[in-house]
């Protein structure tokens, strides 16, 4: 028997062992009360974090969508502009087919 005692790697044993108590120890750490606590203070930081941030994205959604809006205003008002100018340079255009017209009837009856 004392053969099978000498056989054994006592190092190995003894670290298997440690690592037996300390996670025995860890575990019982990890869910005491003071832990818990600080898991809930941890997660409660957490919450607050997240309300914080959507607080900013909100505020970044609203202030794009106002952009937004703008931009849009603005290329109407353009194109509103450029078809205004548009008819006034179709009826510059008509006048002087219709002053050509006229000074050519003029001529032609001289």
């Amino acid at each position: 028997m004392l053969d099978c005692l000498k056989a054994i790697n006592w190092k190995k044993t003894g670290l298997f062992a440690a690592g037996v108590a300390f996670g025995t120890a860890g575990i019982k750490i990890l869910s005491s009360d003071d832990a818990k606590n600080v898991y809930s203070n941890c997660t409660a930081a957490v919450l607050r974090a997240k309300d914080c941030v959507m607080n900013v994205v909100s505020t970044v959604q609203e202030n794009a969508e106002d952009i937004y809006a703008e931009a849009v205003e603005i290329n109407e008002e353009r194109a509103a502009k450029k078809e205004c100018f548009e008819d006034e340079a179709d009826d510059d255009d008509f006048e002087e087919v219709e002053n050509e017209a006229d000074a050519e009837a003029a001529a032609d009856a001289e």
